[in-house]
């Protein structure tokens, strides 16, 4: 048994990963295969980007936050349909929203 990590297609350093945390805050990577891509938290602007692009078309809203978050990795996860379709189920996994509550003081 081999006691060494596998190497995933398109894995950065963890240096690499640090300096987009101090960059972007939370870092996300996304892991299929052999493969592996890193994507930061879209910003409002972003989120709303795709909103207006994914009314007609649910990908669209996914497509449009990849390309906008989209960091670094394999680009068979950005290109290939078979991967981008099973990213952008997990697109929203990486919208945080944080939901309080109103009362009428």
């Amino acid at each position: 048994m081999s006691t060494t990590k596998q190497t995933l297609s398109g894995q950065v350093a963890p240096e690499q990963i640090e300096q987009w945390k101090k960059r972007h805050g939370d870092i996300f990577g996304y892991a299929v295969d052999d493969k592996i891509g890193y994507l930061r938290r879209p910003s409002r602007q972003v989120v709303s980007l795709a909103s207006v692009a994914g009314q007609n078309d649910p990908f669209k809203f996914a497509e449009t936050v990849l390309v906008n978050c989209w960091l670094g990795g394999d680009e068979a996860l950005r290109t290939e349909d078979r991967y981008f379709m099973g990213l952008a189920q997990k697109i929203n996994e990486i919208v945080e929203i944080k939901v309080g509550e109103i009362k009428k003081l």
